[in-house]
């Protein structure tokens, strides 16, 4: 295996760029970031339409949610190879396409990620902004979306991981990214598949073994703030001003 590596690793890193489309495991992390990017601001609207008082934002968004968490990536990933180009009115490259199947996919994940995160906020944040005269959308915005999305931080990176490994099945409509490189090179060497898939699945554990371990070290810190370190919090001696003597 490290012979393959040594003798493809620009392949694997990049594709055929800069003679060819760029691919590889570069084109994976971009489509991942490019997804999460994109689909941030609609899950956000997503979010806040769920948990709204006003059953006109909320029932259109739970039913938007529900039926994308109910579909296959797979299914979407069809829906938007055939359905983007008629919606577009032009023809779109593999790579934007699986973007935007990437983009309608994890928009509705990263929506429950943060209404979670809205919701286990103690019902006073909410109470108390209200009585220092805030309205709905000012304490939605000043008080609860900051601390919640912060909370969030961990799921965001696991949904992060999600996003690279869901890239994987754009080797079905041929959009240029690590696994298809892999294929590429399967075809080239045609007789050592087991290596070569080996470390497609090698280099897959650890970029996301490295994430997930960094959602964990990032959640341990998160939990480490909520209750303050050891130490942190000294008991102060009080006095009672009503047997303190005053002073000459």
């Amino acid at each position: 295996m490290l012979e393959i590596i040594q003798n493809n690793w620009t392949l694997l890193l990049v594709g055929q760029y800069p003679n060819g489309p760029l691919g590889g495991i570069v084109a994976t992390l971009l489509l991942a970031v490019a997804g999460l990017t994109l689909a941030f601001p609609i899950a956000l609207l997503l979010a806040i339409a769920r948990i709204s008082p006003f059953r006109w934002a909320s029932l259109p968004a739970a039913g938007v949610v529900h039926v994308v968490r109910g579909m296959p990536f797979l299914m979407v990933l069809f829906w938007s190879y055939f359905a983007l180009p008629l919606l577009m009115g032009r023809p779109l490259s593999g790579f934007w396409t699986l973007v935007g199947a990437l983009v309608l996919y994890e928009s509705a994940y990263l929506a429950e990620v943060i209404r979670a995160g809205i919701q286990a906020l103690p019902r006073g944040q909410e109470e108390a902004s209200r009585s220092l005269g805030f309205g709905y959308f000012r304490t939605l915005t000043l008080v609860i979306l900051p601390q919640a999305l912060y909370n969030s931080l961990p799921a965001l990176i696991g949904q992060f991981v999600s996003l690279i490994k869901e890239t994987s099945l754009g080797y079905v409509i041929s959009v240029n990214e690590f696994t298809y490189a892999a294929a590429q090179l399967n075809s080239q060497l045609l007789v050592q598949p087991v290596e070569v898939f080996t470390i497609l699945a090698i280099t897959y554990f650890i970029v996301c073994f490295a994430l997930t371990q960094s959602a964990r070290w990032l959640e341990q810190r998160i939990a480490r703030r909520r209750q303050g370190r050891p130490g942190e919090l000294q008991a102060q001696p009080q006095t009672n001003p009503l047997t303190t003597e005053s002073m000459p």
